[in-house]
């Protein structure tokens, strides 16, 4: 997209430069030299400083246009975050090899039972379908002309076409693209075959339940295929659109899901990875650097679970304070309550005197076994200026990434040692518990081609 703009603006300096040179067609001929002339600067030299001048001054505000006025959109690969590359080789090289090497550990079953977030509202129009990997199978994700989205197995049981590659929306079902054959998206069966007398009533594919609350669409998974247990909360403020999208950051995390929401409980994490500022990055090998040691972040926190009926449910508690040259900025103080809503949907509220009130939707779904996909969308009071949420936002990724490196690297201890400082993390690991069945799937065995 930024070469595509850096083009436009050079084909433009290049316009410009043509049609100076050559005055305007429609008028006298001498006329554009003419203009030049009295203003002195006749000289190509000049001419040429001046169209660049030009273009160099549109991209910038066009970047000043997306820094004020656009959401803020960070999507990163898996090699992209937390992993070194060393001796000459690339850091998809450098992952690879670590998630080859690495021990896993005694792992829990890998797919808690639970709500799952598989894409944001504004990413399906009316009749798209998009192919999603989730939970290790793939699915097609469509938004019939009902405005319904419907989640489907994206494989058609007739000869095995993916129904999301080259599928076709036809009302309230999605078309396979190989034979014609269509499938209703609020129960998978099949209701047409275009070169058949009559459609066999176990024709059908595997219809997930599904639901779209806060902008997002999300699907309930249970290894029983028991309905879901639970309902995802609405946030209020978004579907009423007191609060809209500010921007969305998406990770790909080598690890076992219940490392990601474990870090909740882990309290004493905080003081040591996340008090260093922003601007000494994600790299933990350079975060303590003297340099920027003048920025300091200082934390309280607690968890909780809740009670029933809420019991899926569980609250942490978040005060965030600044220090700059070992001065206190209570403007800065923010105070974060941060609700888990089952193993895949986290609510981040924040209420700021000052700064205003949104939410950051940190979603958490397994792609594969040790493969999560995590993102985080941001929504904030529409009279704020955006600059604000994408601030908070992007403060919000780099110490997100501050885990990312960790988790990347780090083995599944099933029988940690622990301190008393440290009782939250056995209790947020029985709490966890709940989300797993006798027959959850679990890691039987690891492919040595996890190459991407």
């Amino acid at each position: 997209m930024f070469t595509g703009k850096v083009a436009a603006c050079v084909g433009l300096s290049v316009g410009a430069v043509l049609i100076i040179q050559s005055g305007d067609p429609l008028g006298p001929a001498d006329y554009g030299s003419s203009i030049w002339r009295g203003t002195g600067l006749l000289g190509a030299p000049a001419r040429a400083v001046l169209c660049i001048f030009a273009g160099v001054s549109l991209l910038a505000m066009g970047w000043l246009y997306r820094l004020l006025f656009c959401p803020l959109e960070l999507f990163k690969a898996l090699e992209d975050v937390g992993y070194i590359a060393e001796d000459g080789r690339s850091r998809a090289q450098a992952a690879n090899e670590v998630r080859r090497r690495r021990k896993t550990g005694e792992l829990p079953p890998v797919y808690p039972n639970g709500w799952y977030r598989v894409l944001d509202s504004h990413q399906l129009e009316r009749g798209e379908v998009k192919n999603v990997s989730v939970l290790g199978e793939q699915v097609a994700v469509f938004r019939g002309q009902d405005g319904q989205a419907y989640v489907l197995d994206a494989y058609c049981p007739h000869l095995g076409a993916n129904l999301a590659v080259g599928g076709r929306v036809v009302g309230s079902c999605i078309e396979c693209p190989f034979h014609g054959w269509q499938f209703r998206g609020d129960d998978g069966k099949c209701v047409r075959i275009p070169y058949a007398e009559k459609v066999p009533e176990f024709a059908k594919v595997r219809s997930w339940p599904s639901c779209e609350v806060n902008d997002q669409i999300l699907v309930w998974f249970h290894c029983d295929g028991e309905d879901p247990q639970w309902e995802v909360p609405e946030q209020q403020e978004i579907t009423k659109g007191q609060w809209v999208y500010r921007g969305r950051t998406e990770h790909f995390i080598n690890a076992h899901i219940q490392e990601i929401p474990e870090n909740a409980a882990d309290i004493a994490h905080l003081a040591h990875l996340h008090t260093p500022g922003m601007l000494s990055g994600v790299d933990l090998r350079y975060t303590n650097s003297k340099i920027w040691e003048f920025v300091r972040h200082d934390w309280k926190a607690q968890w909780e679970p809740e009670s029933e009926p809420n019991k899926h449910c569980s609250r942490m508690l978040v005060q965030h304070s600044l220090t700059v040259f070992g001065h206190h900025w209570p403007l800065l103080d923010v105070h974060v309550v941060a609700r888990q809503v089952g193993p895949g949907v986290v609510f981040l509220l924040f209420d700021h005197s000052f700064l205003g009130r949104g939410v950051i939707m940190h979603c958490v779904t397994p792609v594969e076994p040790l493969l999560q996909c995590v993102s985080h969308t941001i929504f904030y009071q529409s009279n704020i200026p955006p600059l604000v949420p994408k601030f908070i936002l992007k403060a919000e990724s780099i110490q997100f990434e501050r885990d990312v490196m960790i988790w990347n690297n780090k083995k599944y201890i099933s029988k940690p040692l622990l301190v008393k400082e440290d009782s939250a993390i056995q209790k947020h690991r029985r709490w966890f518990s709940q989300f797993y069945s006798e027959n959850s799937p679990r890691l039987r065995y690891q492919h040595d081609t996890l190459d991407f």
